[in-house]
């Protein structure tokens, strides 16, 4: 049987091999997954939100946001249980993440040293919202002088102390999660929200976080609270942002996800053009024996034969 001449169709069209579908659908899953727990750990970690229109008794302004889930408050129970949702819906997408190849290098074997410390770093973000949520507060400090008092001469409870520890691990592996991702989206052109606004949300989260520590040390020295609250709120609303930021982009890759499960790199639209000859071939079509472009007719013993024309 003749072969198909070249720019001609086949008359026997391959089939798709299904494998190969299947293999394409697994990373497509997984990053509509990854995407929709981030989503949700967004939405559960701005709970606080709900202070403007339920009744609390702080001031959003200088209380400490975790005294908003303090065991001695009306909605105490409602704000560990936002916060426990939140840290297990991020430890669950990192998971998800690492374990189906997302830190992988686009288009390349192996990971990806930077996506690999920034999921990780989600996971340890994750988990220990989740531990801060069962670890609650047992009074509002910055609202209770008697509550102050105590924690000054240290007789509240152990969990004041872990705490302290367990949100500090979260905010420690949330910048590092943002600066890692960041850097892993800039170094190959993936997601590209991240690269975009990556920049500006780890700088505008140091100065926040800078603010928060700040505030904290004048309280626990007895000047005043230097708008804790609200540096703290800041603080949290940009990691919510981040989260729903890193969200959008990979669900935005699981459209051009690979078959072997790692990002195609950049979007279509940061790909260069294909340069094409004025005759409309493709320019890197390649030479042909008479040294000139385009389409042509050979006449040969055994019949013509339709080539390209090289430049």
């Amino acid at each position: 049987m003749p072969s198909p001449q070249p720019g001609h169709p086949s008359p026997h069209p391959r089939r798709p091999d299904p494998r190969r579908s299947r293999t394409r659908k697994r990373p497509d899953r997984a990053r509509t997954t990854v995407a929709a727990l981030l989503l949700l750990s967004a939405v559960a970690y701005t709970a606080w939100v709900l202070e403007v229109v339920l009744s609390t008794g702080l001031d959003p302004v200088q209380a400490y946001i975790s005294e908003l889930a303090a065991e001695d408050q009306p909605l105490g129970g409602l704000f560990r249980a936002t916060d426990l949702a939140a840290g297990l819906c991020v430890l669950a997408a990192a998971g998800t993440a690492l374990g189906t190849g997302q830190a992988r290098r686009p288009g390349a074997p192996g990971r990806d040293r930077w996506a690999l410390a920034g999921w990780s770093a989600l996971a340890l973000f994750g988990a220990a919202t989740a531990a801060d949520s069962r670890l609650p507060l047992s009074c509002a400090p910055t609202s209770d002088e008697m509550c102050a008092a105590r924690e000054t001469a240290g007789l509240v409870p152990a969990t004041h102390t872990a705490h302290a520890v367990t949100s500090s691990l979260a905010m420690l592996g949330v910048l590092a999660g943002l600066a890692a991702l960041t850097v892993a989206a800039r170094r190959h052109h993936r997601w590209p929200a991240v690269r975009r606004l990556g920049p500006w949300l780890l700088g505008a989260e140091l100065l926040a976080t800078g603010w928060s520590l700040g505030a904290i040390a004048a309280f626990q020295a007895g000047r005043g609270t230097w708008a804790l609250g609200a540096g703290q709120r800041l603080q949290v609303l940009l990691v919510a942002l981040w989260l729903g930021v890193l969200a959008v982009a990979v669900a935005r890759s699981a459209r051009s996800a690979a078959p072997d499960g790692s990002d195609s790199g950049s979007s279509d639209s940061d790909a260069p053009p294909r340069s094409a000859a004025p005759d409309g071939s493709d320019s890197d079509a390649p030479p042909c024996s008479d040294g000139r472009h385009g389409p042509y007719e050979e006449d040969t013993p055994g019949g013509s034969v339709l080539g390209r024309r090289p430049a």
